[in-house]
């Protein structure tokens, strides 16, 4: 029989050598090169085809309950969730420092142990007392919490195994956790993969569900390996500017409902508020026709939130180039709107500044407000108001064409709840391809060059 081949495999890298050297020539790393028996023909052949356990297989067609919901008591963080969490899920919550992570889930803690359910919740970046003193802020002190403050994903373990399963175990943050199985400080790469699979692990085999706490890059996308956003069912965002009121839970990735649904929050001295009505955080006054606005009714997931698009144009008498300043949609997609309005109905832009706004500091990354936003660009043009009483969306091509939307009809509906009367939309939009009953009266436009006649008066 043939003496078994040694490799030596580089774990940093993955490299394999045929002999052992102190340094990785792939990687230049030192003494990370392990030996590992490579196996025979006939065990390379055979090994994972026998010896194993038959697992059940089921059919795809066979009826399978909807997996319960366990309410968080915050309808706004349910709703971000699917309807609330589910037993035996892990859930990644990422956001910038001093966003309201902790807040949030403090709040949601209290009102889950104060209706009766058994909720642990382990901090490794905060003394125990800390917390305490937090909750006491928010008038949660007298939550009946579990609470714990550690590291050592051992330690966690062996104590909640010692005792009944609780419902929500909240892990802030898992960039603390640490395992001693596993060489490295905490918030390496395998230290973050080690401990979440452990904790999932937990999740899975007892129905608790789990909450990890993720810390986010300078980008604004969750730190440490992206295999974490893989593990777990549900990856939440957690988003908004620290010199706004509002904050904006949003669900990027959930295998048990719909992505992009979103939470409206707003912070307050008492900690987080929920906000029924979104759309009245990025409306202002709508009684006073001001030139260069225009109300665009965007869509979260399922649920329609209407934003107020500013914009300003100053004519420059000198030669000087032109400014052009975007916040809260893409700079790429003004310069496209702009072109359009240039190339396909005679407006210039070439000696002009163009600002432009969403208010309230909300982020659009619909097409459907491109037509909202040539609407408030021709409005400041031409210092003529749009009208307090409409709201505009449509997709722009670059032949001047306006595209179809998505959900047309929805977001017709939540206008005429707030009030608005009058909707500028592309051709293909009618009320009754729309399933449309609001009542809205429609006004509807082939290419952009028709808004434009009508906006600035042209026969």
């Amino acid at each position: 029989m043939a003496k078994p081949r040694k490799t030596y495999v580089c774990q940093a890298c993955g490299s394999v050598a045929t002999r052992w050297q102190g340094q990785c020539a792939d990687c230049n790393e030192w003494n990370t090169l392990v030996e590992q028996t490579a196996p025979t023909a006939y065990s390379a052949r055979h090994d994972l085809q026998t010896g194993g356990h038959r697992i059940v297989l089921s059919r795809l067609d066979s009826a399978v309950a909807l997996p319960p919901r366990i309410p968080t008591g915050i309808a706004e963080f349910d709703r971000a969730l699917g309807g609330g969490l589910v037993a035996g899920s892990a859930v990644l919550m990422g956001g910038d420092p001093g966003i309201g992570k902790s807040t949030l889930l403090l709040q949601a803690s209290a009102n889950m142990a104060k209706a009766g359910s058994h909720v642990v919740y382990i901090s490794g970046e905060e003394a125990a007392d800390q917390v305490r003193l937090r909750a006491k802020r928010l008038g949660l002190a007298d939550a009946p919490i579990d609470l714990a403050s550690a590291t050592s994903v051992r330690d966690i373990l062996t104590t909640l195994r010692a005792m009944a399963p609780p419902i929500m175990l909240v892990i802030d943050s898992i960039q603390t956790m640490h395992s001693d199985l596993i060489e490295g400080a905490p918030g390496t790469v395998s230290q973050v993969r080690a401990s979440a699979q452990e904790l999932i692990r937990f999740a899975k085999e007892t129905g608790c569900a789990v909450i990890l706490v993720g810390h986010v890059t300078k980008d604004g996308s969750i730190a440490g390996p992206r295999v974490l956003e893989h593990m777990v069912d549900t990856v939440m965002s957690f988003e908004g500017e620290r010199s706004h009121q509002y904050r904006i839970l949003r669900s990027i990735k959930n295998r048990f409902g719909a992505t992009d649904e979103i939470g409206v929050f707003a912070m307050e001295e008492e900690g987080l508020s929920e906000v029924g009505n979104p759309s009245s955080l990025f409306l202002s006054d709508r009684d006073a026709q001001m030139p260069g606005t225009s109300v665009f009714p965007a869509l979260e997931g399922t649920r329609p939130v209407l934003v107020e698009i500013q914009a300003l144009t100053v004519r420059l008498s000198s030669g000087a180039t032109p400014r052009r300043a975007v916040v809260g949609w893409d700079s790429g997609r003004l310069a496209m709107v702009l072109a359009v309005l240039e190339a396909r109905c005679g407006l210039s832009f070439s000696t002009a500044e163009v600002y432009l706004n969403i208010a309230g500091g909300y982020r659009l990354s619909d097409p459907a407000a491109d037509l909202a936003v040539a609407a408030a660009l021709i409005s400041a043009l031409s210092e003529r108001p749009i009208g307090s009483g409409t709201i505009v969306f449509g997709e722009l091509s670059l032949s001047g064409e306006l595209r179809p939307v998505a959900h047309a009809g929805l977001r017709l509906r939540e206008a005429a709840k707030l009030g608005f009367e009058k909707a500028l939309v592309p051709a293909s939009v009618t009320a009754k391809g729309a399933g449309d009953s609001s009542g809205m009266r429609l006004t509807s436009y082939a290419r952009l060059a028709n808004l434009v006649d009508q906006l600035l008066g042209r026969n």
